[in-house]
């Protein structure tokens, strides 16, 4: 006897004793076994005992074999049960109705020990394989899923063709995040201390996003990808991802909480989302296949995210379009990313109405404070993650954290990153270089606002001597 068969339970069904005692002194030396009379009684022990296989008759008095069947395969618990009839009727139709109703085999009165036994050992065994091979399908759930969202791996498992190479055409909504602060972190800890505050934050995020029915694309060091509207699209695609960003920036708090618990600096993320069609499908080779989404919406998205100051949710004109009235949106404004060719309108968003009711908290408006003795700085324009030749003298004139105005004849257009070197009197580097977000253009003296992005936390100790306060710098 095999281990699949070494502690199964038998439920036998049958109203006449006869049949009974032939049955359990033939299989009571290999299986436990259980008997029932009627119906009802058969429902009963099938629920309390769970049995591993039932032999039923089918003419019993009330309720019949088939009603029998029919409740069983009605019952979540109890499904999966193989049911093999016994019966002494042997016309077709017969046989055909009680396999339609689910039974696995059909034998017929008088019955043969040896085709009995031969046939529950079958689908003892059948049963055993599909438990094995449901176990194996939930770990392969749970472990790709752990790579690649569920819904990907379902598509891939679930679907004739999930693996094939190649993708198809699909309207979705893109969401990127990002933090700001992470390279301080990075540059100033452990390898082993980045990856711990980078997982508290990633494990947060991720669960905000798989709430929202989002699909992750991928981790980008501490950006994320993530997409809505495949593998399955559905009608609110938009108005979810718009929720999910809001969600995420509210949950950025408890992020810092454990961050501060755990000795490191707070963060800050923006979001940029942008709505259009992309191609999404399996990329790379058969050695080596991801599942992934290409096109100019991804692109934009990341232009897109790349324009927010920490705290924001920035989305384009097509993902406000699509989302129609239920967004709260503080500002708009024109804008020029690179590689568009065109003005694109941007939105800042700080809430979405019913079903989602979700707001970001008002933010005061904060009022940058003059500093008596203006600072020497050199201004450096940034592309990506290095400054450019691009650069002009100026004077940091007022600070009130998270902000400063800078007077300079450089005209800066707004939403432009720069770098920024503090300088004493006497042309001596004061600190460790700042980063810095314009966000208000000269307004005719040659003044910008800036939104500091990244700041050390030597600038900072200066900074705070500066204006004479204990508030901290939020790198944002």
């Amino acid at each position: 006897m095999n281990q699949a068969e070494k502690h199964a339970t038998l439920l036998i069904v049958d109203d006449m004793p006869a049949n009974i005692k032939v049955l359990v002194q033939s299989l009571h030396a290999k299986y436990r076994i259980i008997v029932a009379t009627n119906g009802p009684g058969a429902l009963e022990l099938a629920l309390s005992e769970k049995p591993d296989l039932i032999l039923l008759d089918i003419m019993m008095p009330g309720m019949d074999g088939y009603e029998v069947c029919k409740k069983l395969k009605a019952n979540e618990q109890l499904r999966d049960i193989p049911i093999i009839f016994i019966t002494a009727r042997d016309e077709e139709e017969d046989e055909a109705k009680g396999l339609e109703l689910g039974a696995v085999d059909y034998i017929t009165k008088p019955f043969s020990i040896a085709i009995v036994l031969a046939r529950i050992h079958t689908q003892l065994q059948i049963r055993a394989l599909n438990r094995d091979l449901a176990k194996s399908l939930k770990l392969i759930r749970s472990t790709f899923g752990r790579y690649i969202s569920e819904d990907v791996v379902a598509s891939i498992l679930d679907t004739p063709d999930g693996l094939r190479m190649g993708g198809e055409r699909k309207e979705v909504t893109v969401l990127m995040s990002d933090l700001r602060g992470f390279t301080l972190l990075s540059e100033h800890y452990l390898p082993e201390e980045v990856f711990s505050a980078l997982n508290m934050y990633l494990e947060m995020m991720t669960t905000i996003i798989l709430k929202h029915q989002g699909t992750i694309i991928e981790f980008i060091g501490d950006g994320i990808l993530a997409i809505f509207g495949t593998p399955m699209r559905q009608r609110d695609d938009p108005q979810r991802a718009v929720a999910c960003a809001l969600e995420m920036q509210l949950a950025m708090p408890q992020v810092n909480e454990k961050n501060r618990n755990a000795g490191f600096p707070e963060f800050m993320m923006g979001v940029g989302l942008n709505t259009g069609h992309v191609i999404a499908g399996n990329i790379g080779s058969y050695q080596r296949t991801k599942y992934g989404v290409v096109g100019s919406t991804i692109n934009l998205a990341s232009r897109i995210e790349s324009l927010t100051v920490g705290g924001q949710v920035l989305v384009s004109e097509a993902t406000a379009r699509a989302c129609g009235p239920v967004l709260a949106i503080s500002q708009s404004w024109p804008v020029m990313p690179k590689g568009v060719g065109r003005p694109i309108t941007i939105h800042e968003v700080t809430g979405i109405a019913e079903p989602y009711s979700i707001h970001l908290p008002d933010t005061k408006k904060i009022d940058v404070q003059p500093i008596d003795n203006p600072v020497p700085v050199i201004i450096h324009i940034m592309e990506g993650k290095s400054a450019i030749k691009t650069s002009s003298e100026g004077r940091l004139t007022g600070v009130s954290l998270p902000l400063a105005t800078i007077a300079s004849n450089m005209g800066v257009e707004r939403l432009t990153n720069l770098q920024i070197d503090l300088f004493n009197p006497h042309g001596v580097s004061i600190t460790n270089p700042l980063y810095c977000k314009v966000i208000t253009e000269d307004d005719g003296d040659g003044t910008m606002t800036v939104h500091f992005t990244s700041v050390s936390q030597e600038a900072e100790m200066f900074l705070q001597r500066l204006i004479g306060s204990n508030s901290a710098i939020i790198a944002s």
